[in-house]
């Protein structure tokens, strides 16, 4: 979903960074074409401070005048082995919480300071954070564990710095979304796990073949349409089957 929201943000009027694991031929190709403005990183988000200074330092270089709104979006997250938590290996663990919870706090940090700088500058448009939730972050599931809880630290952490730039001048606003249920290699992981060590692996296989799965490219839309809502940050924690 990541790049489906990508390409549905490229345009000439948007400046796009995108940090991931590999470099998209195909997005710079398709930027290339519409004219759109587009930074592409290779960055392991389990190197968290790293990310975090790189992202610093970039925001540090904009000139805030040519600016009229920031974004973050943060939509990482890793599955690990979909099995008890002390079967879980260790590495794949570390590196779920890491890259699913870590990673977006040391980010959502970066981005509210260094545009916090540029509103005391006397800059004034719009700075929102939209965090990609889950479901499995608030209802409990059997060998998900540590995407449940990193899931689940994503919701509260939104929680704490939308209090805290409530107290902010031209505070940010900040929401996490669960995206719904969509066809990516993560159900694909799913629906082939062990069913002895996952009890829910069926629920994952009849909700694709009753065809309840949607695709990357519709969740994108649904999920960049929350950012255009007038109450966008009102409830900190939202699905985008809310009304």
């Amino acid at each position: 979903m990541g790049q489906a929201m990508a390409r549905q943000l490229l345009s000439p009027n948007h400046v796009l960074l995108c940090l991931s694991r590999q470099i998209s031929d195909e997005l710079q190709a398709e930027a290339e074409r519409l004219g759109a403005p587009l930074t592409q990183w290779s960055q392991d988000l389990a190197d968290t401070v790293g990310a975090r200074d790189r992202l610093a330092n970039w925001l540090g270089g904009l000139n805030p005048k040519e600016i009229a709104s920031a974004t973050l979006i943060n939509n990482a997250g890793v599955l690990p082995a979909i099995v008890p938590l002390p079967d879980c290996p260790p590495d794949q663990l570390t590196n779920a919480l890491r890259v699913g919870l870590e990673a977006p706090m040391h980010l959502t940090a970066a981005f509210l300071g260094a545009t916090r700088a540029w509103v005391k500058a006397g800059w004034k448009g719009p700075r929102r954070v939209l965090n990609i939730s889950s479901g499995l972050g608030r209802n409990a599931m059997a060998s998900q564990a540590p995407y449940c809880a990193a899931k689940a630290g994503l919701d509260h952490f939104t929680r704490c710095c939308a209090l805290e730039e409530l107290h902010q001048p031209h505070g940010a606003k900040l929401v996490s979304l669960a995206p719904g249920v969509i066809d990516t290699d993560m159900q694909i992981h799913l629906r082939g796990s062990e069913a002895g060590a996952f009890p829910d692996r069926q629920r994952f296989v009849d909700l694709r073949e009753k065809g309840m799965l949607s695709s990357p490219e519709d969740a994108a839309t649904r999920v960049l349409a929350w950012l255009d809502r007038s109450d966008f940050g009102q409830n900190p924690v939202a699905d985008v089957r809310d009304a």
